[in-house]
């Protein structure tokens, strides 16, 4: 067994009596093995990239595959990533989404059957999923919002979350569930360095109150068109204040194309700005006043990052967002009035880096990854794992 697996840590659970049977690895799993990473959407970029470079600091072999979608690949680009670039997004509509990711499903398997990974990590990748499945190969996933579709005929073989979601609003035995301290973000947020040059590339003076800005997602199954129209009251009312720049981070093409068409009075005055290029998002919300989000990742960054933050997220609230509600770290707004009355458009205090905090995240998430992956017995009835409710937490 590996010394960065935690012995403590119990990998089975077993009926009394019950005797766990060898599993026969084959030799590239008895050297150290390999894990395959799927990047489907693009906060999974930033969120692998630290797990990539600890299973790679233990000697296991890493193969990534990354969606063409939602800047995934430049994300991949800007972290350095070495990746195989395969599907894309497929629409809106629910039957093209269902058959898009079932026909990447099938794009995947050809590579899979290549590399011939001992285990399949994602962050709801449900293309991987599929694939794995198909191709009889263990898998690990992550997910932060609990409430995202569920597949009713397929379950990964694990599946790992923040502990504070509850264990009745996941599917399938809690016995398959493992959890982490904290929220996703605290993986790699503590790796974060400012970087004070943002401001002048984006054309902004640092007397500047800046507001970053990102639309909901108008593709996601999750959507509802109120977070739009609490977006589109957001711009018109936070504009007429003189001190404010607005920064806006469209999720494609298409809608920064909206955007510039929208409100082309705003971008001509300077009063409105869309980064040419990919940016950090991290280094610009640091260097952010405040930040107004449809979307729960920049939400929750923002949050571990300790800048003001107003979600006008309005599907159903996940108990990571209600966590950071409950803990001042987020504002939920729901209507139009609350952008009148609970933003605060003023400027920050900000310190010269973000505070220091230790995350147990990233070692749990990568510890229990490589225990999996290096379990050595199975049940007779099968594989489960245990999460150890007295480990977990912050």
């Amino acid at each position: 067994m590996n010394s960065a697996i935690n012995s403590k840590t119990p990998i089975q659970v077993l009926t009394p009596g019950q005797r766990p049977a060898k599993i026969e690895r084959c030799p590239a799993a008895r050297a150290k093995g390999k894990i395959w990473i799927d990047l489907d959407n693009s906060p999974h970029v930033p969120f692998f990239a630290p797990i990539i470079e600890e299973l790679r600091k233990r000697n296991y072999s890493v193969v990534v595959t990354a969606r063409d979608c939602f800047q995934v690949r430049e994300l991949a680009d800007l972290f350095h990533l070495k990746y195989k670039l395969i599907g894309h997004h497929s629409g809106k509509s629910k039957l093209r989404k269902v058959a898009g990711l079932c026909f990447r499903a099938l794009e995947l398997i050809p590579t899979i059957l290549r590399e011939k990974p001992d285990l399949a990590v994602s962050h709801c990748s449900r293309s991987q999923l599929i694939a794995s499945t198909l191709c009889r190969i263990p898998s690990f996933f992550l997910g932060d919002y609990e409430f995202a579709t569920a597949w009713v005929f397929i379950y990964p073989t694990w599946h790992m979350r923040p502990e504070v979601i509850p264990d009745g609003r996941l599917p399938r035995s809690p016995s398959r569930n493992l959890k982490y301290p904290g929220i996703k973000e605290d993986v790699y947020v503590p790796r974060f360095v400012p970087d004070p040059s943002i401001r002048s590339q984006l054309g902004l003076q640092e007397q500047d109150v800046v507001v970053t800005m990102r639309p909901p997602a108008r593709e996601a199954h999750y959507h509802n068109p109120q977070s739009d129209e609490l977006f589109e009251a957001a711009v018109e009312i936070l504009s007429k204040r003189p001190e404010l720049k607005l920064v806006v981070l469209p999720r494609n093409e298409k809608q920064a194309m909206w955007i510039r068409q929208h409100w082309p009075d705003l971008f001509s005055h300077g009063k409105m700005r869309i980064p040419e290029k990919i940016v950090d998002g991290l280094n610009l919300i640091w260097h952010s006043d405040f930040v107004i989000s449809g979307g729960g990742t920049m939400n929750r960054e923002a949050a571990s990052l300790d800048v003001p933050v107003y979600s006008i997220f309005r599907g159903k609230i996940g108990a990571v967002d209600q966590y950071l509600s409950k803990t001042g770290r987020l504002v939920l707004l729901q209507n139009v009035e609350d952008l009148q009355t609970k933003i605060l458009p003023v400027r920050r205090e900000r310190p010269t880096r973000p505070q220091d905090k230790h995350s147990a995240a990233l070692s749990r998430i990568v510890e229990q990854m490589v225990a999996c992956m290096e379990s050595q017995f199975v049940p007779s009835g099968g594989m489960e794992v245990a999460s150890e409710r007295s480990a977990v937490g912050r």
